[in-house]
């Protein structure tokens, strides 16, 4: 599937793992230590989830392949159900694994658009914290410019050292930039630099300088200072702190308030309770104002709407219907947004009926709708001594404030269920 951000090109991946990872020490190949309980690995390959990439060149070390396919088995499975995943030896150098990852990739058969429309996407398999929208942009520029890489200004001065540790030059770091991948490239420009550097001993360690080397120029777009290289043990931690951060819900308030007038001969329900009163709220359902006060809450939080543009008042199917059952339609809504209530605060101005003995009645009730425990909703009720409308016993006004929690998407969207 491609999408209309790269037009009739047709792009595939080659992941860069290859890697012995030396420098992470003893023990299991990096790639398959776990970040927030996931290898790095399946990170990597679940940030390149997309409907864009339509086939993943795989580059492994020869002596980790089996190691590595063994102990992620399930999960390659499951990612090549959406996409072709070929699984490639690598080289002796990052640069021998690319060109093999080439290679490979010139004798894919799903190839439908000519070269000139084909691009090439290049990621290091231990950047597992690319996300979703950093990917799309290095895409879409690279199907404008060739050529295209993610990369960060530096925010430390930078120093020329010389051999004997002394400072030759301090260059002005305002245009220094810190290159990361997703590197992407038009097929010509990429696989051209690659045979031409090849065949001429060039040595280089991305892939951008060696289209740099032939000429062509190389569109920066700015990357994220979270998408790091884990190369040590002190980036595992920091990028399970990273994660963490990201996959942390987010909240929203919002706040409803709702006035209705008394009628005589109405029932008087508030909360979802019937009070036993000589007198009602006028309204097209059964004028609940504390029920309309936290729906009113609870989509404004969400940005959904109001509770007006969501039950007209002249539609007919919600002539005195119970507003408890308007609640729980609001609620099936918000969780299909991803939105979940935190805490409710209700109150309710009335002078007249006593609404104390009715209170504990009403928080049961709206905890069993919101789904909340029954710490997690105040139901209070006060009056206005007199004064304005309710004061003078003409109408009851509710006031809510609602806390929702966005449920998290995690680096990258994909992958954090």
């Amino acid at each position: 599937m491609r999408t209309m951000a790269l037009g009739e090109k047709q792009a595939v991946a080659i992941v860069a793992a290859a890697g012995t990872g030396q420098r992470m020490g003893p023990g299991r190949p990096k790639l398959l230590r776990e970040i927030a309980g996931k290898p790095v690995l399946v990170r990597t390959l679940q940030a390149l989830d997309l409907p864009e990439l339509e086939a993943v060149f795989l580059l492994l070390h020869p002596e980790e392949k089996r190691e590595i396919l063994s102990l992620l088995e399930k999960e390659l499975r499951t990612y090549g159900r959406k996409r072709q995943l070929v699984i490639v030896d690598g080289g002796r150098r990052r640069q021998d694994s690319v060109l093999a990852g080439l290679r490979a990739a010139a004798q894919w058969e799903g190839w439908r658009a000519p070269e000139a429309d084909r691009l090439v996407l290049i990621h290091d398999g231990a950047r597992p914290l690319a996300e979703e929208e950093l990917i799309r942009r290095v895409l879409a520029a690279a199907a404008r410019t060739g050529a295209a890489a993610a990369g960060v200004p530096v925010k430390d001065t930078i120093k020329k050292v010389g051999e004997d540790g002394m400072i030759l030059e301090t260059p002005d770091r305002r245009r220094r930039w810190a290159v990361q991948t997703p590197q992407v490239f038009s097929w010509p420009v990429i696989y051209h630099a690659h045979l031409k550097a090849a065949a001429e001993g060039l040595s280089a360690t991305d892939d951008c300088a060696l289209v740099e080397d032939t000429g062509h120029p190389v569109q920066m777009v700015m990357g994220s200072y979270a998408n790091l290289k884990i190369t040590t043990p002190e980036d595992l931690l920091a990028a399970s702190a990273l994660l963490k951060g990201v996959t942390a819900p987010r909240y929203r308030v919002g706040h409803g308030f709702d006035l209705h007038r008394l009628q005589a001969g109405r029932r008087l329900v508030l909360g979802g309770v019937e009070i036993p009163a000589p007198f009602g709220l006028a309204g097209h359902s059964d004028a609940d104002v504390a029920v309309h006060a936290i729906i009113d809450a609870l989509l404004g939080a969400a940005a959904l709407g109001d509770i007006g543009a969501l039950f007209p008042d002249d539609d007919p199917a919600y002539k005195d219907i119970d507003s408890c059952l308007l609640l729980a339609e609001v609620m099936a809504k918000l969780a299909a947004a991803g939105f979940s209530p935190v805490n409710l605060d209700l109150t309710i101005i009335a002078q007249q009926p006593k609404l104390a003995p009715y209170r504990e009645k009403m928080k049961k009730k709206l905890c069993n709708v919101l789904g909340l425990a029954e710490t997690a909703v105040s139901v209070k009720a006060t009056t206005t001594e007199g004064l304005g409308p309710t004061g003078r016993g003409e109408g009851i006004a509710a006031q809510a404030v609602v806390l929702l929690a966005e449920a998290p998407r995690g680096t990258g969207g994909r992958g954090e269920a």
